[in-house]
């Protein structure tokens, strides 16, 4: 028997049509991809994992609404977006998005008394990226780790590729400079 990878956009057109089986493939194909996208977007795994609950909701009760089936991942990212943005909003008084803390950062991890370099690296860029405002983090998340094209980030972000791609090279020159090495910055 010869196995035909199913594309998303047939499973989007038979899930419009009610086929239960068929959403729940395409949300095991793009959970975790939305997930690692919202648990960057706000540095709590809790809070990505509700979220991404209510985005595989309100994508499932919305998709009737989608007319263009090849624009599903903007979409659905635009949907994550406007949910981390509402948690947000509601949570302002209690927390600024800004002084939020990734988590394990406090945390090193050592191999026979010696520290691992990779832990080590990807703690100072999930440090360097909580420096950047939530605008400048996203285009990183959206660009460099979900790999979006500048057109379907713009869409995403609701404001103009311009924009994107400004607030991406920012961020890019801000990272750079964060994750330098001191003797590179001129400090020894």
């Amino acid at each position: 028997m010869i196995f035909r990878a199913v594309e998303d956009a047939d499973l989007i057109r038979q899930a419009a049509r009610g086929s239960v089986e068929a959403y729940n493939l395409l949300v095991s194909r793009w959970e975790k991809r939305v997930y690692n996208y919202l648990l960057r977007i706000t540095a709590n795994r809790e809070d990505a994992l509700d979220l991404t609950q209510d985005v595989f909701l309100k994508a499932y009760q919305n998709l009737r609404r989608l007319d263009n089936h090849e624009r599903f991942a903007p979409w659905l990212y635009r949907i994550a977006h406007n949910e981390a943005y509402s948690m947000f909003r509601k949570r302002r008084p209690e927390v600024d998005v800004d002084e939020l803390e990734p988590e394990g950062t406090e945390m090193g991890i050592t191999v026979g008394g010696s520290s691992v370099f990779p832990i080590e690296l990807s703690l100072a860029v999930g440090s360097a990226l909580e420096r950047l405002s939530p605008e400048q983090r996203e285009a990183v998340v959206l660009k460099i780790y979900q790999g979006f094209k500048f057109e379907e980030m713009s869409e995403i972000l609701e404001c103009p590729v311009s924009t994107v791609k400004s607030r991406l090279y920012t961020a890019l020159e801000l990272l750079k400079l964060e994750l330098a090495p001191i003797k590179a910055r001129g400090l020894s």
